[in-house]
Protein backbone atom coordinates (compact mmCIF):
# COMPACT_ATOMS: atom_id res chain seq x y z
CA UNK A 1 0.00 0.00 0.00
CA UNK A 2 2.76 1.95 0.87
CA UNK A 3 4.13 2.04 -2.57
CA UNK A 4 0.98 2.99 -4.14
CA UNK A 5 0.62 6.49 -1.92
CA UNK A 6 4.43 7.11 -3.20
CA UNK A 7 3.60 6.60 -6.69
CA UNK A 8 0.98 8.71 -6.47
CA UNK A 9 2.78 11.14 -4.95
CA UNK A 10 5.81 11.61 -7.75
CA UNK A 11 5.89 14.30 -9.97
CA UNK A 12 8.77 12.47 -12.63
CA UNK A 13 6.02 9.61 -13.88
CA UNK A 14 5.77 8.83 -17.52
CA UNK A 15 2.46 8.29 -19.47
CA UNK A 16 1.10 4.61 -19.09
CA UNK A 17 2.25 3.74 -22.85
CA UNK A 18 4.82 1.04 -22.88
CA UNK A 19 7.88 2.86 -24.59
CA UNK A 20 8.36 3.14 -28.41
CA UNK A 21 9.74 0.19 -30.27
CA UNK A 22 11.79 2.36 -32.71
CA UNK A 23 11.61 -0.52 -35.22
CA UNK A 24 7.91 -0.50 -35.67
CA UNK A 25 8.35 3.14 -36.61
CA UNK A 26 10.98 3.60 -38.67
CA UNK A 27 9.59 4.79 -42.37
CA UNK A 28 6.52 5.11 -40.71
CA UNK A 29 7.12 9.44 -41.34
CA UNK A 30 5.75 9.15 -45.14
CA UNK A 31 2.53 7.04 -43.80
CA UNK A 32 1.47 10.13 -41.35
CA UNK A 33 1.33 12.22 -44.64
CA UNK A 34 -0.38 10.50 -46.44
CA UNK A 35 -3.12 10.29 -44.01
CA UNK A 36 -3.95 13.91 -44.24
CA UNK A 37 -5.46 13.71 -47.74
CA UNK A 38 -7.67 11.13 -46.34
CA UNK A 39 -11.32 12.16 -45.27
CA UNK A 40 -12.01 9.18 -43.02
CA UNK A 41 -16.34 10.45 -43.17
CA UNK A 42 -16.64 9.21 -46.59
CA UNK A 43 -16.05 5.68 -45.09
CA UNK A 44 -18.03 5.38 -41.71
CA UNK A 45 -14.42 6.05 -40.38
CA UNK A 46 -14.19 8.66 -36.75
CA UNK A 47 -11.60 11.43 -37.36
CA UNK A 48 -8.19 11.50 -35.63
CA UNK A 49 -9.30 13.42 -32.64
CA UNK A 50 -11.90 11.09 -31.93
CA UNK A 51 -10.13 8.06 -31.41
CA UNK A 52 -9.90 5.78 -28.43
CA UNK A 53 -7.16 5.28 -27.29
CA UNK A 54 -7.79 3.81 -23.87
CA UNK A 55 -9.63 0.80 -25.30
CA UNK A 56 -8.94 -2.03 -28.34
CA UNK A 57 -12.70 -1.97 -28.79
CA UNK A 58 -15.77 -0.76 -27.92
CA UNK A 59 -16.70 -1.20 -23.93
CA UNK A 60 -20.11 0.76 -23.30
CA UNK A 61 -20.12 0.35 -19.89
CA UNK A 62 -16.58 0.70 -19.02
CA UNK A 63 -16.65 3.75 -21.03
CA UNK A 64 -19.24 4.83 -18.64
CA UNK A 65 -17.22 4.09 -15.49
CA UNK A 66 -14.20 5.80 -16.87
CA UNK A 67 -15.78 8.75 -17.77
CA UNK A 68 -17.63 9.28 -14.13
CA UNK A 69 -14.26 7.93 -12.07
CA UNK A 70 -12.88 10.98 -14.40
CA UNK A 71 -15.47 13.37 -13.57
CA UNK A 72 -15.96 12.38 -9.71
CA UNK A 73 -12.95 10.46 -8.28
CA UNK A 74 -15.03 8.06 -7.15
CA UNK A 75 -14.10 4.46 -6.97
CA UNK A 76 -17.28 2.74 -6.40
CA UNK A 77 -18.42 2.38 -9.67
CA UNK A 78 -15.39 0.21 -11.06
CA UNK A 79 -15.85 -1.93 -7.99
CA UNK A 80 -19.02 -2.46 -9.05
CA UNK A 81 -18.44 -2.89 -12.91
CA UNK A 82 -15.57 -5.51 -11.91
CA UNK A 83 -17.70 -7.38 -9.32
CA UNK A 84 -20.45 -8.29 -11.90
CA UNK A 85 -17.68 -8.93 -14.40
CA UNK A 86 -17.30 -12.56 -14.83
CA UNK A 87 -16.22 -13.53 -18.13
CA UNK A 88 -12.31 -14.10 -17.29
CA UNK A 89 -11.20 -12.53 -20.64
CA UNK A 90 -13.88 -9.16 -20.42
CA UNK A 91 -12.20 -8.88 -16.82
CA UNK A 92 -8.82 -9.18 -18.08
CA UNK A 93 -9.34 -6.28 -20.77
CA UNK A 94 -11.18 -4.19 -18.26
CA UNK A 95 -8.37 -4.70 -15.50
CA UNK A 96 -6.03 -3.22 -17.68
CA UNK A 97 -7.66 -0.15 -19.07
CA UNK A 98 -8.90 0.61 -15.22
CA UNK A 99 -5.04 0.52 -14.45
CA UNK A 100 -3.88 2.37 -17.71
CA UNK A 101 -6.96 5.21 -16.78
CA UNK A 102 -5.24 5.60 -13.19
CA UNK A 103 -1.46 5.94 -14.44
CA UNK A 104 -2.60 8.13 -17.16
CA UNK A 105 -4.01 10.41 -15.08
CA UNK A 106 -1.36 10.43 -13.20
CA UNK A 107 1.58 11.33 -15.83
CA UNK A 108 -1.03 14.47 -16.54
CA UNK A 109 -1.76 15.63 -12.92
CA UNK A 110 1.35 14.45 -10.64
CA UNK A 111 0.47 14.06 -7.19
CA UNK A 112 -3.32 13.96 -7.71
CA UNK A 113 -3.97 12.37 -10.25
CA UNK A 114 -5.50 8.48 -10.25
CA UNK A 115 -6.60 9.19 -6.38
CA UNK A 116 -9.58 6.99 -7.34
CA UNK A 117 -7.38 4.34 -6.94
CA UNK A 118 -5.52 5.24 -3.58
CA UNK A 119 -8.83 5.50 -2.17
CA UNK A 120 -9.97 2.02 -3.23
CA UNK A 121 -7.42 0.58 -1.66
CA UNK A 122 -7.78 2.76 1.61
CA UNK A 123 -11.32 2.29 2.74
CA UNK A 124 -11.61 -1.25 0.97
CA UNK A 125 -8.98 -2.89 1.28
CA UNK A 126 -10.03 -6.65 1.08
CA UNK A 127 -11.93 -5.83 -2.55
CA UNK A 128 -10.77 -8.02 -5.00
CA UNK A 129 -11.11 -5.65 -8.09
CA UNK A 130 -9.20 -2.50 -6.23
CA UNK A 131 -6.61 -5.42 -5.45
CA UNK A 132 -5.98 -6.61 -8.98
CA UNK A 133 -5.89 -3.12 -10.71
CA UNK A 134 -3.39 -1.62 -8.32
CA UNK A 135 -1.12 -4.62 -9.34
CA UNK A 136 -1.73 -4.07 -12.66
CA UNK A 137 -1.14 -0.74 -11.91
CA UNK A 138 2.38 -1.21 -10.59
CA UNK A 139 3.46 -3.30 -13.21
CA UNK A 140 2.54 -0.06 -14.87
CA UNK A 141 4.34 2.07 -12.93
CA UNK A 142 8.02 0.19 -12.81
CA UNK A 143 8.16 0.14 -16.77
CA UNK A 144 8.34 3.98 -16.41
CA UNK A 145 9.98 4.20 -13.67
CA UNK A 146 13.39 6.83 -13.95
CA UNK A 147 15.99 3.82 -14.08
CA UNK A 148 14.45 1.54 -16.54
CA UNK A 149 14.30 -2.32 -16.46
CA UNK A 150 16.39 -3.95 -14.10
CA UNK A 151 17.37 -0.67 -12.01
CA UNK A 152 16.44 -0.79 -8.44
CA UNK A 153 13.40 1.35 -8.53
CA UNK A 154 12.03 -1.35 -11.22
CA UNK A 155 12.45 -4.11 -8.84
CA UNK A 156 11.35 -2.15 -6.16
CA UNK A 157 8.15 -1.60 -7.60
CA UNK A 158 7.47 -5.20 -9.89
CA UNK A 159 8.42 -6.93 -6.33
CA UNK A 160 5.25 -4.78 -4.72
CA UNK A 161 3.23 -5.43 -7.45
CA UNK A 162 4.08 -9.28 -7.08
CA UNK A 163 2.80 -8.92 -3.46
CA UNK A 164 -0.59 -7.25 -4.30
CA UNK A 165 -1.38 -9.60 -7.24
CA UNK A 166 -0.71 -12.40 -4.21
CA UNK A 167 -3.14 -11.04 -2.41
CA UNK A 168 -5.56 -10.19 -4.97
CA UNK A 169 -5.26 -14.04 -5.46
CA UNK A 170 -6.81 -14.89 -2.14
CA UNK A 171 -9.57 -12.70 -2.43
CA UNK A 172 -10.77 -14.08 -5.20
CA UNK A 173 -9.51 -17.57 -5.71
CA UNK A 174 -10.82 -18.35 -8.86
CA UNK A 175 -10.19 -15.16 -10.89
CA UNK A 176 -6.99 -16.11 -13.32
CA UNK A 177 -6.61 -12.13 -13.68
CA UNK A 178 -4.32 -11.88 -10.75
CA UNK A 179 -2.08 -14.64 -11.96
CA UNK A 180 -1.79 -13.41 -15.59
CA UNK A 181 -0.68 -9.76 -14.16
CA UNK A 182 2.11 -12.19 -11.91
CA UNK A 183 2.99 -12.91 -15.76
CA UNK A 184 4.28 -9.55 -16.12
CA UNK A 185 6.45 -9.57 -12.84
CA UNK A 186 7.64 -12.99 -13.75
CA UNK A 187 9.26 -11.34 -16.97
CA UNK A 188 10.38 -8.27 -15.42
CA UNK A 189 12.21 -10.17 -12.29
CA UNK A 190 13.42 -12.53 -14.67
CA UNK A 191 11.86 -15.77 -13.35
CA UNK A 192 13.38 -19.50 -13.76
CA UNK A 193 11.46 -21.27 -16.61
CA UNK A 194 10.51 -23.59 -13.73
CA UNK A 195 9.02 -20.76 -11.88
CA UNK A 196 6.93 -19.59 -15.13
CA UNK A 197 5.47 -22.73 -15.87
CA UNK A 198 4.29 -23.17 -12.77
CA UNK A 199 2.33 -19.92 -12.58
CA UNK A 200 1.48 -21.14 -15.81
CA UNK A 201 -0.18 -24.08 -15.10
CA UNK A 202 -2.11 -22.46 -12.25
CA UNK A 203 -3.61 -20.10 -14.98
CA UNK A 204 -4.45 -23.00 -16.81
CA UNK A 205 -5.91 -24.53 -14.21
CA UNK A 206 -8.55 -21.95 -14.17
CA UNK A 207 -8.63 -21.17 -18.03
CA UNK A 208 -6.86 -23.14 -20.39
CA UNK A 209 -8.04 -21.09 -23.45
CA UNK A 210 -7.55 -17.41 -22.45
CA UNK A 211 -5.94 -15.35 -25.17
CA UNK A 212 -5.43 -12.64 -22.54
CA UNK A 213 -2.95 -14.99 -20.54
CA UNK A 214 -1.12 -16.50 -23.76
CA UNK A 215 -0.41 -12.91 -25.02
CA UNK A 216 1.13 -12.32 -21.35
CA UNK A 217 2.97 -15.25 -21.37
CA UNK A 218 4.20 -14.86 -24.96
CA UNK A 219 6.45 -11.96 -23.70
CA UNK A 220 8.65 -14.08 -21.62
CA UNK A 221 9.64 -16.85 -24.06
CA UNK A 222 10.10 -13.86 -26.96
CA UNK A 223 13.41 -13.18 -27.72
CA UNK A 224 14.08 -9.97 -26.03
CA UNK A 225 12.98 -11.29 -22.80
CA UNK A 226 14.03 -14.19 -21.59
CA UNK A 227 13.21 -16.73 -24.56
CA UNK A 228 14.24 -17.04 -28.32
CA UNK A 229 12.32 -16.99 -31.46
CA UNK A 230 12.23 -20.87 -31.35
CA UNK A 231 11.02 -21.10 -27.82
CA UNK A 232 8.13 -18.40 -28.87
CA UNK A 233 7.28 -19.77 -31.72
CA UNK A 234 6.70 -23.11 -30.08
CA UNK A 235 4.54 -21.87 -27.37
CA UNK A 236 2.10 -19.89 -29.83
CA UNK A 237 2.15 -23.50 -32.36
CA UNK A 238 1.47 -25.15 -29.76
CA UNK A 239 -1.59 -23.02 -28.24
CA UNK A 240 -3.07 -22.74 -31.60
CA UNK A 241 -2.82 -26.20 -32.07
CA UNK A 242 -4.41 -27.24 -29.08
CA UNK A 243 -7.28 -24.72 -29.58
CA UNK A 244 -11.00 -25.56 -29.44
CA UNK A 245 -13.54 -24.37 -31.75
CA UNK A 246 -14.54 -20.75 -31.06
CA UNK A 247 -11.15 -19.95 -30.06
CA UNK A 248 -8.70 -17.32 -30.96
CA UNK A 249 -5.69 -18.83 -29.83
CA UNK A 250 -5.33 -19.93 -33.88
CA UNK A 251 -4.18 -15.63 -34.00
CA UNK A 252 -1.45 -16.59 -31.49
CA UNK A 253 1.20 -17.11 -33.74
CA UNK A 254 0.97 -13.99 -35.88
CA UNK A 255 1.53 -12.07 -32.64
CA UNK A 256 4.74 -14.05 -32.10
CA UNK A 257 5.74 -13.05 -35.68
CA UNK A 258 5.25 -9.39 -34.75
CA UNK A 259 7.66 -9.30 -31.95
CA UNK A 260 10.23 -10.87 -33.97
CA UNK A 261 10.51 -9.15 -36.85
CA UNK A 262 13.93 -7.41 -37.99
CA UNK A 263 15.71 -4.61 -37.25
CA UNK A 264 15.51 -3.81 -40.49
CA UNK A 265 13.53 -5.25 -42.98
CA UNK A 266 15.64 -6.38 -46.31
CA UNK A 267 13.70 -9.15 -47.38
CA UNK A 268 11.47 -7.89 -50.40
CA UNK A 269 8.04 -8.91 -49.80
CA UNK A 270 8.54 -10.21 -46.39
CA UNK A 271 5.03 -9.48 -45.94
CA UNK A 272 3.95 -11.86 -48.96
CA UNK A 273 6.20 -14.50 -47.00
CA UNK A 274 4.98 -18.00 -46.14
CA UNK A 275 5.55 -17.72 -42.73
CA UNK A 276 3.85 -14.54 -42.27
CA UNK A 277 1.07 -15.32 -44.49
CA UNK A 278 0.51 -18.30 -42.47
CA UNK A 279 0.45 -16.41 -39.54
CA UNK A 280 -2.11 -13.72 -41.23
CA UNK A 281 -4.45 -16.99 -42.36
CA UNK A 282 -4.48 -18.63 -39.43
CA UNK A 283 -5.58 -15.07 -37.78
CA UNK A 284 -8.06 -14.28 -39.99
CA UNK A 285 -9.51 -17.99 -39.49
CA UNK A 286 -9.77 -17.05 -35.68
CA UNK A 287 -11.37 -14.19 -36.73
CA UNK A 288 -14.31 -15.57 -38.52
CA UNK A 289 -14.70 -18.78 -35.78
CA UNK A 290 -15.07 -16.99 -32.58
CA UNK A 291 -18.00 -14.66 -31.25
CA UNK A 292 -18.11 -11.21 -32.78
CA UNK A 293 -18.28 -9.85 -29.08
CA UNK A 294 -15.24 -11.91 -27.94
CA UNK A 295 -13.76 -9.14 -25.62
CA UNK A 296 -9.66 -10.04 -27.56
CA UNK A 297 -11.34 -10.12 -30.35
CA UNK A 298 -10.43 -6.44 -31.25
CA UNK A 299 -6.52 -6.54 -30.24
CA UNK A 300 -6.83 -9.66 -33.02
CA UNK A 301 -7.99 -7.27 -35.43
CA UNK A 302 -5.64 -4.55 -35.04
CA UNK A 303 -2.83 -6.64 -35.35
CA UNK A 304 -4.00 -8.15 -38.69
CA UNK A 305 -4.59 -4.34 -40.25
CA UNK A 306 -0.95 -3.73 -39.58
CA UNK A 307 0.15 -6.91 -41.21
CA UNK A 308 -2.65 -6.76 -44.32
CA UNK A 309 -1.72 -2.67 -45.31
CA UNK A 310 2.16 -3.91 -45.19
CA UNK A 311 1.24 -6.93 -47.18
CA UNK A 312 -0.99 -4.96 -49.85
CA UNK A 313 -4.10 -6.70 -48.83
CA UNK A 314 -6.29 -3.64 -48.73
CA UNK A 315 -9.61 -5.08 -48.88
CA UNK A 316 -9.01 -7.35 -45.92
CA UNK A 317 -7.28 -4.48 -43.93
CA UNK A 318 -10.65 -2.62 -44.63
CA UNK A 319 -12.62 -5.23 -43.54
CA UNK A 320 -11.30 -5.49 -40.34
CA UNK A 321 -10.96 -1.39 -39.76
CA UNK A 322 -14.69 -1.79 -40.38
CA UNK A 323 -14.93 -3.70 -37.13
CA UNK A 324 -12.12 -1.76 -35.18
CA UNK A 325 -12.03 2.05 -35.96
CA UNK A 326 -12.71 4.41 -33.45
CA UNK A 327 -10.87 2.52 -30.66
CA UNK A 328 -6.57 2.44 -31.11
CA UNK A 329 -5.87 0.71 -27.48
CA UNK A 330 -3.88 -1.99 -28.50
CA UNK A 331 -0.84 -3.31 -29.86
CA UNK A 332 1.13 -2.56 -32.54
CA UNK A 333 -0.50 1.04 -32.28
CA UNK A 334 0.20 1.36 -27.98
CA UNK A 335 3.63 0.68 -29.37
CA UNK A 336 3.78 4.28 -30.84
CA UNK A 337 3.86 7.40 -28.94
CA UNK A 338 0.85 8.63 -30.81
CA UNK A 339 -1.35 5.56 -31.02
CA UNK A 340 -4.02 7.82 -33.13
CA UNK A 341 -1.35 9.20 -35.44
CA UNK A 342 -0.12 5.94 -36.10
CA UNK A 343 -3.42 3.96 -36.86
CA UNK A 344 -4.64 6.76 -38.37
CA UNK A 345 -1.24 6.58 -41.22
CA UNK A 346 -1.98 3.11 -41.38
CA UNK A 347 -6.00 3.69 -41.89
CA UNK A 348 -4.91 6.11 -45.00
CA UNK A 349 -2.47 3.85 -46.74
CA UNK A 350 -5.75 1.20 -46.51
CA UNK A 351 -7.71 3.30 -48.18
CA UNK A 352 -5.57 4.31 -50.69
CA UNK A 353 -4.82 0.93 -51.65
CA UNK A 354 -8.82 0.08 -51.69
CA UNK A 355 -9.16 3.29 -54.06
CA UNK A 356 -6.33 2.56 -56.09
CA UNK A 357 -7.85 -1.17 -57.02
CA UNK A 358 -11.31 0.36 -57.92
CA UNK A 359 -12.93 0.68 -54.56
CA UNK A 360 -15.38 3.27 -53.11
CA UNK A 361 -17.15 4.16 -49.83
CA UNK A 362 -20.18 2.69 -51.87
CA UNK A 363 -18.52 -0.60 -52.51
CA UNK A 364 -17.33 -1.12 -49.41
CA UNK A 365 -19.00 -4.17 -47.29
CA UNK A 366 -21.16 -3.63 -44.62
Amino acid sequence: MEILIILLGLTMIGGVLVPALRRRRNGHQAFHAHGSAIDPRQYGFVSPEQLDVRLPGPDRELAEVLAEIRRTQEWRPAAQLLAVTDDWELRWQRVQTLAGAAAVELAEMPGEGGRWLRTWRTESPKEAGGAVVHAEFLVRQARQSSGGAGSDEYRIILEEARSVAEDAALLAPGDPTPYIVQLAVARGLGYREADVEELWSTITTRAPHHMGAHLAALHYWCEKWHGSKELADAFTHRAAASAPEKSLLPALPLFAVFEHLPEVNVVRGLYQSAVVTRAVQGALFATRSVPSDHPVLPHVRHLLVWFLVRAERYAEAMEQLRHVDGHVGAVPWSYSPDPAAEYTAYRALAVGGWEQSGGTPATLPR
